[in-house]
């Protein structure tokens, strides 16, 4: 998924690859592992949590414009957005 100007912005969410927020289990255990001379891990609870997208802010450059996105990490390091260009410092012209 391309972002682009239309899309509205949204909280914990990717403009790239539209990764959000997902729902899953955190599931709480007792005991030793088997293999680690035990009888066995047991669940003691089960209760529902969220797993959040790794969302980073950077500048991104859009349509050569420069703006600052929400971008999840996969996208960054997979290279799906362009990074801006930074300008070199200022340097002083000798003219003979």
């Amino acid at each position: 998924m391309v972002w682009s100007e239309s899309e509205a912005a949204m909280g914990m969410h990717c403009p790239i690859c539209g990764k959000k927020p997902v729902l899953g289990n955190q599931i709480a255990r007792r005991g030793k592992a088997k293999y680690l001379g035990g009888v066995g891990r047991k669940v003691t609870g089960i209760s529902r949590r969220t797993f959040k997208p790794n969302l980073q802010r950077i500048r991104v450059e859009v349509n050569g414009t420069v703006k600052r996105l929400r971008v999840c990490v996969k996208c960054i390091r997979s290279g799906l957005v362009k990074r801006p260009q930074k300008a070199k410092p200022f340097q002083v012209r000798l003219t003979p």
